[in-house]
């Protein structure tokens, strides 16, 4: 008697999706990509609205953007696992939807604790948005297809925090701050609705949560956690001065120490740190943290600049760096044609000349730039962030295997905003330092030989008699006046100064693009690679 034996089951396999539903996947993914790093930048020109909504201080205020930043740094190296636990289609859903109900919550608030919270809830629900964007996109497209979705890629990921001070300044003059926040629920709900019946690439495998490193995940939150504060509040709090940032600062230290070592002897990592012996990947991540440090560095110091020394609106703020956008989306045609037939490393290297050459540009600001000033150096930033960005992802990412390409995505992704919030510290840290030694350098000249400082005094005290003011509170003002212009002064050089360090982090870049290797765009991964 024959026992028949129940066949083998078969391997999953995911759906095959045409082309335009290949397409109309990926930029659903990229919507919600965006609206996440857009939201990073989105309050950066309205603090003053909703800190005055919500009857908080400027202190107080730094949060509804820091405990974003915090959040979402913390998240990011963990979206890879995390992706593999519930999959990519239903985490990148859960996601958006989370984002969307935090951003609701957010523009809801009723006091600055309250912000700070929801804030702090959409961060580290909508990163892990970001880098699942990434490996999704070596997926679904091969060879010169790939190079679009990268260089589409590459593009949103410094277009996006960009363009965050111009939507959230004319979003704030035309409606309030709330709909800072509002905005999102439309493209998250819509993401939250598509995702999961387009993208079917992976299966869940809960048995990870089994085999999970928890000890690894506390000792990662606590290293990024406590790094984010202490690159947020150094600059403001005197650094090591602070003893709440010296504790912070040891906390980082020595949690990062254990994180390395349990990640590098741990058999199953959050975070595949190994993948740093790929020479390739190695450099690529260097790159993605230059690129983000000059990023986040020029969106940060070009609307300080704007707001301290011209007294610009929030409104006037945006459309003074709206052409570093502009020129981004224009140079996205030439880059991909070029891409397909020239060494990404040469197209590398131009990016980052050519963003050393738009700090160059910088460099020589004085009191009265406005947008015209401004237009020549944020064009050149524009195109180069895309020639340096989207070939960086694919020389790092395009070389890894499929299995390693979702662990290893979570730490490209964060190293771009590591560099971004070490620039944005050093960069206030700068400032705060530079603009003491140059207000001194420009007082040693302001004295009774000076016949031009003697003018503008005589000047402004006549001009304060006419107004009713008695001797002594007319040469006070006047005095007043002249203090005002000095600092003033030894703002704008300091600026310059700032944007010269950022252009020696893009030469010493620029040099090291030759280390890397030229890679042939991999095939798309076969169903059993997933």
């Amino acid at each position: 008697m024959s026992v028949t034996m129940p066949a083998a089951a078969a391997p999953w396999a995911p759906p095959q999706l045409t082309m335009n539903q290949k397409v109309l996947a990926f930029a659903t993914m990229c919507v919600g990509m965006f609206i996440a790093l857009l939201d990073i930048q989105i309050v950066s020109a309205s603090l003053r609205d909703i800190g005055g909504g919500l009857s908080a201080g400027a202190d107080d205020t730094v949060w509804v953007q820091t405990s974003y930043l915090i959040a979402e740094i913390i998240v990011i190296p963990m979206s890879g696992w995390l992706s593999r636990v519930f999959s990519t289609r239903w985490l990148f859903a859960g996601s958006a939807a989370g984002f969307t109900v935090a951003s609701m919550l957010c523009g809801m608030a009723w006091d600055i604790n309250s912000m700070i919270a929801f804030r702090a809830l959409q961060g580290f629900i909508g990163g892990s948005m970001i880098p699942m964007v990434f490996t999704t996109a070596f997926y679904f497209f091969a060879g010169k297809q790939r190079v679009i979705a990268a260089a589409t890629v590459g593009a949103l990921a410094s277009l996006a925090p960009t363009l965050g001070p111009t939507v959230g300044g004319w979003i704030t003059d035309h409606f309030s701050w709330h709909w800072l926040f509002f905005i999102n629920l439309g493209p998250g709900i819509f993401v939250a609705v598509v995702v999961p019946m387009l993208v079917k690439i992976d299966r869940p495998n809960l048995n990870l949560i089994k085999d999970a490193d928890y000890f690894g995940i506390v000792l990662m939150s606590l290293f990024l956690g406590c790094l984010e504060y202490t690159l947020e509040e150094g600059p403001r709090l005197d650094w090591f001065g602070d003893h709440v940032i010296l504790t912070t600062a040891w906390i980082s230290g020595l949690a990062g120490v254990g994180f390395i070592w349990r990640t590098l002897t741990y058999a199953h990592p959050i975070v595949d740190l190994r993948a740093l012996k790929d020479r390739n990947f190695a450099l690529g991540c260097f790159f993605s943290f230059i690129t983000g440090i000059g990023i986040f560095a020029t969106i940060y110091l070009t609307p300080l600049f704007l707001g301290r020394v011209r007294g610009f609106s929030a409104l006037e703020i945006g459309l003074a760096v709206f052409s570093t956008g502009v020129f981004q989306i224009m140079s996205i045609p030439l880059y991909s044609w070029l891409a397909n037939r020239v060494d990404l490393r040469w197209l590398m290297m131009v990016g980052l000349a050519m963003f050393a050459v738009s700090m160059w540009n910088f460099a020589p600001i004085t009191h009265d730039w406005g947008a015209d000033q401004l237009m020549l150096p944020q064009a050149l930033r524009g195109m180069g962030q895309q020639f340096a960005v989207a070939p960086t992802v694919t020389l790092t990412l395009g070389g890894l295997a499929p299995d390693r390409l979702k662990l290893a995505s979570g730490l490209f992704n964060l190293m771009r905003n590591l560099g971004g919030a070490i620039g944005i510290a050093a960069c206030a840290t700068i400032i705060n330092d530079r603009t003491n030694l140059h207000f001194q350098r420009l007082a040693e000249h302001l004295n009774a030989s000076n016949d031009a400082m003697g003018q503008m005094l005589s000047g402004a005290g006549s001009n304060l008699l006419a107004w009713g003011l008695d001797n002594g509170n007319a040469q006070a003002g006047a005095l007043r006046q002249l203090w005002t212009l000095t600092l003033r002064e030894a703002q704008t050089q300091t600026f310059g100064d700032v944007f010269l360090c950022v252009m020696v982090c893009f030469v010493l870049a620029f040099a090291m693009v030759p280390l890397m290797r030229k890679i042939a765009p991999p095939k798309a991964p076969s169903a059993d690679a997933h």
